[in-house]
């Protein structure tokens, strides 16, 4: 039998990864708590543990460039349940979160009572979103064409994009997931015809701009 269940808790800022463990630790049958600092923990701690139960990410921490960093999770650990932690809690931002796969969207100025609720309804298997909000519908038409995009690439084709983001080679990439760098020509082609560019340049320009725009602009 599991011994409780397995959260990471992704934040740069040591004083909220601890308001966020007070939060879980009133939860029934917890276990263990990973905390990462920087994105690269996080993306260790996810890659490094099958048996995650939830991810409380922050949007904005060392490494991750908003939403991107969000959707190279999705593409490591394409089952577990992310929920975003951030101070961003416009109705875009949370919208954009929820249609690249989030499961919830807790604001940093949530209550104790608040935070621990949204990870309850998440661990339940349903989606944590602000009640008194309304999420409307996405007004720029071409950032509604990339989460479509976005959306129709595979969990592995995800994570390749991820890394070409981080400026990895395909070598590089095929050596981190354990494959030939022929598979990740492929994996790089296709995704490449999904987000409609010709080059990796131009996809990860289109990756940032779902990415650390909306963020600047809040």
């Amino acid at each position: 039998m599991p011994s409780g269940q397995k959260f990471v808790i992704a934040d740069d800022h040591p004083l909220f990864r601890g308001a966020l463990k007070q939060a879980i630790a009133g939860l029934a049958d917890v276990g263990s708590i990973i905390e990462a600092g920087d994105f690269e923990s996080a993306k260790a701690a996810v890659a490094g543990n099958e048996d995650l139960d939830l991810v409380l990410l922050d949007l904005s921490m060392p490494g991750a460039s908003g939403l991107s960093g969000l959707i190279s999770l999705r593409g490591i650990h394409p089952t577990v349940p992310v929920v975003i932690v951030s101070a961003y809690d416009d109705a875009e931002t949370i919208r954009r979160a929820l249609e690249l796969g989030a499961s919830g969207f807790i604001s940093k100025s949530a209550s104790m009572d608040d935070i621990r609720s949204a990870i309850e309804t998440v661990l339940a298997g349903g989606v944590a979103a602000p009640s008194d909000l309304d999420l409307g519908v996405e007004q720029d038409p071409e950032i509604s064409a990339l989460i479509k995009r976005l959306q129709s690439l595979t969990p592995q084709q995800t994570r390749v994009l991820g890394m070409l983001a981080e400026g990895l080679l395909n070598k590089q990439i095929a050596y981190e997931l354990n494959v030939s760098e022929a598979t990740i020509k492929a994996h790089v082609s296709a995704v490449l015809q999904k987000l409609g560019v010709d080059s990796r340049t131009q996809a990860v320009i289109l990756l940032g701009k779902i990415g650390g725009d909306a963020l600047s602009a809040a």
